[in-house]
């Protein structure tokens, strides 16, 4: 759920910078162009569903399959449906964060990545329907996925998809309340981790949590960095982030605390079930040089790298872990 301007267009973004989720020449469309009139080309939608945080949705899959297999029950068409819909709800939840935080007026200012609404290159209502449709699109292969499961799974991924919506969204959306960690860390940890494990082996196990908190800490290092960035301008539209509470220095800190130090930690209680669990070590080195920027004390555009760098951390850790708990499984 990371990132998450007024209609008029008036979206302040120089270009592309140096790690932006867009590809090069998806920039902003000149005035009074069949772009700017709301015609957005393919690129630009792929790039307003910001693949550089679909890491958020891959990793749980993978640890959580990963924790299936150490278990003795890895179900390979159950961990590809959970994958669907983790990354139909991600970019479901970018793409209505784009809609949100548009009509707005949120990201004015904003450094960074190009929004679709923001910026004018897209129709407010035409972002809307892309939302609903990759939600909608996650709540078919969810529904498919509880029924050969637990019933009860419907009503998680309701709250999921709501969960999506009023992060930004709604005349109350918890984003702006500082809330927006919290949510990531269930929904993109608990949740995912621990939901991908249940639909294959109907059981939550112990291992399972640590995973789940490590992935969980993780994700919310993404969405952290990314607020941390915008704090001035956040501040100054009412978008109250969790960054925007603690302020630049220890947002800074807990973003050390949930980037590299949580994870390492839940890699040696790992170590209890197997030892080759400690192949999540593997992944501190990323995790380390995608913190670069924020012990640098970076601030706008020169963070922008640390977002991307700290989903692939992300990513690293859950493979690395992954391959443990695989090998493990073969060696039992």
């Amino acid at each position: 759920m990371v990132g998450v301007s007024e209609p008029n267009g008036r979206d302040h973004h120089p270009g592309p910078e140096a790690g932006d989720d867009f590809p090069s020449g998806a920039d902003a469309p000149a005035p009074g162009s069949d772009a700017a009139a709301g015609g957005a080309t393919v690129a630009q939608w792929i790039s307003g569903a910001r693949p550089r945080t679909w890491p958020n949705a891959f990793a749980p899959v993978i640890a959580g399959s990963a924790v299936a297999a150490f278990a003795g029950e890895f179900v390979w068409w159950k961990a590809l449906l959970a994958a669907l819909v983790a990354w139909s709800f991600i970019i479901g939840v970018n793409y209505a964060n784009d809609y949100s935080d548009g009509i707005r007026g949120t990201d004015d200012d904003r450094v960074g990545p190009l929004r679709l609404t923001g910026s004018g290159i897209a129709r407010p209502a035409a972002v809307k329907r892309a939302a609903f449709l990759a939600l909608g699109t996650g709540a078919v292969a969810g529904i498919a996925l509880s029924l050969t499961s637990a019933w009860w799974l419907i009503v998680i991924g309701a709250l999921c998809i709501a969960a999506a919506w009023f992060y930004t969204g709604g005349d109350k959306p918890y984003g702006y309340r500082g809330l927006g960690e919290v949510a990531v860390f269930v929904f993109f940890g608990l949740v995912a981790v621990l939901g991908t494990e249940f639909v294959q082996t109907g059981s939550i196990s112990w291992f399972a949590l640590p995973v789940a908190i490590a992935v969980g800490s993780l994700s919310c290092t993404v969405n952290l960095v990314n607020n941390l960035r915008d704090i001035p301008s956040d501040a100054e539209t009412g978008k109250i982030t969790l960054a925007v509470r603690l302020g630049d220095p220890r947002t800074r800190g807990l973003c050390a605390l949930l980037g590299i130090f949580i994870p390492p930690l839940m890699t040696a209680i790992l170590a209890f079930a197997t030892p080759w669990a400690l192949l999540g070590f593997l992944a501190l080195p990323v995790a380390w040089s995608a913190n670069a920027p924020v012990r640098t004390r970076a601030m706008g555009a020169d963070l922008v790298p640390a977002i991307g760098k700290s989903g692939m951390a992300m990513l690293a850790w859950a493979v690395a872990t992954a391959a443990g708990l695989v090998i493990a499984a073969l060696l039992a």
